[in-house]
């Protein structure tokens, strides 16, 4: 089955998110990377949901495929003591898949919470790394990596216990990562992190406290981060998924839209 005309990128925005979250999620002891037939399977089980993510990983015409799939992965997280994300590239989908894309989410318990768009560029060198009221740390051992894990629980409105969960596998912030904290005197105010993956910087869990934002802060760290790992690694390519509230900032840095796609949740 062919894919929409921006092949390429589309793909690359699908594998960039896959392998990276493999790369998370295998230090953790019962994480389960089992892919399954049109599922690719990132679950390290951990509280803090945003690790834990199955994918839709092929192209798909059919609503009734699509409901099969999408029951499937409904029934794996209702199986879960954890919660966690089904992806859905919407580019991916095509025929009445696409067109009864709400619907058959709705049927398997589904819900489309949160749109994203995939984003990718080639931006370096970056200007104004820094910012004159912040102070950046790096991510690399429990704390930081708790902090980092707090800042987005308060960001995206999770239960903050979640945190101390993702303190348990430092492999990624040691050998793979660039990740920083940025600092308003004593308080982490944002956070933000590239993690080297086959060749890009993926940018990772961008987030900046609720009452710090307007200040340019997220952009701040963003800047921090990339151009961090850029100067370290020499890479030029850089791919992330963006919320509707980061999509402008990342549009400024000189990244481009690729694809469209919805992370869900079992409805509530």
């Amino acid at each position: 089955m062919s894919l929409p005309s921006n092949d390429a990128e589309l793909f690359e925005s699908l594998h960039q998110f896959v392998t990276t979250w493999k790369l998370l999620g295998k230090g953790f002891p019962h994480a389960d990377q089992s892919d399954r037939p049109g599922l690719a399977v990132s679950w390290p089980d951990t509280s803090f949901p945003f690790y834990n993510i199955l994918f839709l990983n092929e192209p798909v015409s059919d609503a009734e495929v699509l409901k099969s799939k999408a029951q499937e992965a409904s029934d794996y997280l209702q199986g879960k003591s954890h919660g966690g994300l089904f992806v859905v590239f919407h580019d991916y989908l095509s025929g009445s898949a696409k067109e009864n894309f709400t619907e058959t989410l709705a049927e398997a318990k589904l819900v489309a919470a949160i749109p994203a768009t995939g984003m990718a560029g080639n931006i370096f060198p970056l200007e104004a790394k820094g910012h004159p009221d912040l102070q950046f740390v790096r991510i690399e051992d429990d704390a930081t990596i708790q902090t980092f894990a707090e800042l987005n629980c308060a960001a995206y409105n999770l239960p903050m216990e979640t945190a101390v969960s993702v303190v348990k596998d430092h492999s990624l912030w040691k050998d793979h990562a660039y990740g920083f904290l940025a600092y308003e005197g004593d308080k982490a105010v944002g956070t933000a992190t590239a993690i080297i993956n086959e060749g890009c910087l993926f940018l990772f869990l961008v987030a900046t406290l609720p009452e710090a934002q307007g200040k340019g802060y997220g952009e701040a760290v963003v800047r921090y981060a990339l151009q961090t790992a850029h100067e370290a690694t020499g890479l030029q390519r850089t791919v992330l998924h963006a919320t509707e509230a980061g999509y402008p900032i990342y549009a400024r840095l000189g990244y481009h839209p690729t694809t469209k796609l919805f992370l869900c949740m079992l409805q509530p």
